[in-house]
């Protein structure tokens, strides 16, 4: 058992902001079912719509399944719900940096100004309150009684499936172009935490300029159809993070989180992150693999983060932190995969899920890295079967564990549950599968030219906090704490050894 171990994730305090039940709840894996399932969901709004997101785009298409009359695109399909429910009124959030896209994407700026000028489309742009920050959130609310909380955003490259197929044609972006496989993923929740999501979107409605909303009433059954929810009647956690504004207290829910979840992980941690850069968690992990009894830890990573920027902050910050958690880990317990389709092609991880024991879900907009847990706005849901009331919620999160690596490894689910109770390793079941082609393949560290160091050491693209914006230039931090922490670690195997 693993020290100060918790015993649930309400010890110690404020790792949520709070624990709602919901009737029906489940993960949906991969754009294809979201897009159905939100386009579904907002097919049965009665009086609200809040489409809260780091960035939209009015011009993808969410479903080939359509009814009559409905149009083509998610712009023009705002404009189609409202005109059929004269009660609807749809509330439209997103940041305000990621909203300059819209000056460059043709047709989408036509559609906006449509929104705007419709007395019941509201639109805001959220500036996340702190320079360097970004409104990060992923949530859709239908009438409160509905919502979706993940990682992915309606905009565009982001359509795929779970087969990840190459060359799929329906993997291509409004103007034509074809994009890279892409995993992701989010939680769709129903009852009384949908109705705390919709809560979480009026605050952030309200900061961001709007006028305060009152909640909605006597929502109906909003679930949507063909929707399969793997949890009935169970509680779950909101954890947030935002950085301190004005007089009020930076909220650090999500990172309190991650560190009680892997602080008391039993046997084994599995992540997918678009990034692994956070020093924090780098030193929880490092704690735990100084253990002989701790528990593996399985990172599922893109190859390289997108842009020309982000791979030199972010995949340099991992390369480093990499590089020392290895040194640390003598029992052989950690390992960062990459997923790679049938012909070799690697698909990009953008999912944030993480999988603790076959006991603990957690999903939703935060990554592995500092701007998440200490500078952006972020939402992430948390199904803990160790409450009260969970018990029956293990086999399914398990379910959903073997499922996630079946799709990363080109198995079927029952191969992975199979060689997991074989090998009694999270790793070593992974390492029995992988294969050429459609499969997992393990992270290689690159060579690292002298100015991603620097940047990596001054952490000048991920800050550990608003007031790090304007100090990138004042020493390296990313690494000297664990630096500290490996030192400390090797002195307390010294003193062992000699007893």
């Amino acid at each position: 058992m693993a020290p100060n171990e918790p015993d649930s994730l309400e010890a110690p305090a404020a790792l949520c902001w709070r624990r709602e039940n919901a009737t029906r709840a489940g993960l949906i894996v991969d754009a294809n079912a979201y897009f159905e399932a939100g386009r579904a969901a907002m097919l049965k709004a009665r009086r609200r719509i809040m489409l809260i997101g780091w960035d939209f785009d009015a011009r993808i298409e969410l479903t080939d399944k359509r009814l009559p009359g409905e149009p083509r695109t998610l712009g023009e399909f705002v404009l189609w719900l409202v005109a059929r429910n004269p009660e609807l009124e749809v509330f439209l959030l997103r940041w305000n940096i990621g909203a300059l896209r819209t000056l460059f994407r043709g047709t989408t700026i036509i559609t906006l100004a449509r929104w705007m000028a419709h007395k019941r489309i509201h639109t805001r742009l959220d500036s996340a309150s702190t320079v360097g920050a970004s409104h990060h959130h992923k949530i859709v609310v239908i009438d409160d009684c509905v919502a979706f909380c993940g990682g992915i955003d309606m905009t565009s490259n982001r359509w795929d499936t779970p087969a990840h197929r190459d060359g799929d044609p329906r993997r291509v972006a409004p103007d034509g172009s074809s994009y890279a496989p892409w995993h992701d993923a989010t939680s769709i929740l129903e009852g009384p935490v949908a109705a705390a999501l919709g809560e979480l979107g009026r605050q952030r409605w309200q900061a961001a300029g709007g006028k305060a909303l009152a909640p909605v009433s006597g929502g109906g059954d909003c679930w949507p159809e063909g929707v399969d929810a793997q949890f009935r009647d169970i509680s779950v956690a909101i954890c947030r993070s935002r950085p301190a504004v004005g007089r009020e207290a930076p909220i650090r829910e999500i990172e309190a989180t991650y560190l009680a979840l892997i602080a008391g992980a039993r046997r084994h941690v599995y992540a997918e992150s678009q990034y692994f850069a956070s020093r924090r968690i780098a030193e929880a992990v490092a704690l735990r693999l100084d253990e002989p009894e701790g528990p593996e830890i399985a990172v599922v990573n893109p190859v390289t983060s997108h842009g020309w920027l982000e791979p030199i902050a972010m995949d340099t910050a991992r390369a480093r932190l990499y590089v020392a958690l290895r040194r640390l880990d003598r029992y052989g317990r950690f390992r960062i995969f990459h997923p790679h389709t049938k012909q070799g092609e690697p698909i990009y991880v953008h999912a944030k899920t993480t999988i603790v024991d076959d006991q603990v879900l957690h999903v939703g907009s935060s990554n592995m890295n500092n701007r998440s847990l200490r500078l952006d706005t972020e939402c992430d849901v948390t199904i803990d079967s160790r409450q009260p009331g969970n018990e029956g919620a293990s086999p399914q999160i398990r379910a959903l564990r073997d499922s996630l690596l079946a799709e990363h490894l080109g198995v079927e689910p029952g191969a992975v549950a199979a060689a997991i109770d074989d090998k009694g390793s999270l790793i070593a079941a992974i390492e029995a599968l992988r294969s050429a082609g459609r499969s997992l393949r393990p992270y290689e560290v690159p060579d690292l030219l002298d100015v991603e160091k620097w940047l990596a050491d001054h952490q000048v693209l991920d800050p550990d906090g608003p007031e790090e914006i304007f100090e990138a230039t004042t020493g390296g931090r990313l690494l000297k704490r664990l630096n500290r922490l490996r030192r400390r670690l090797r002195g307390r195997g010294a003193r062992a050894s000699k007893k």
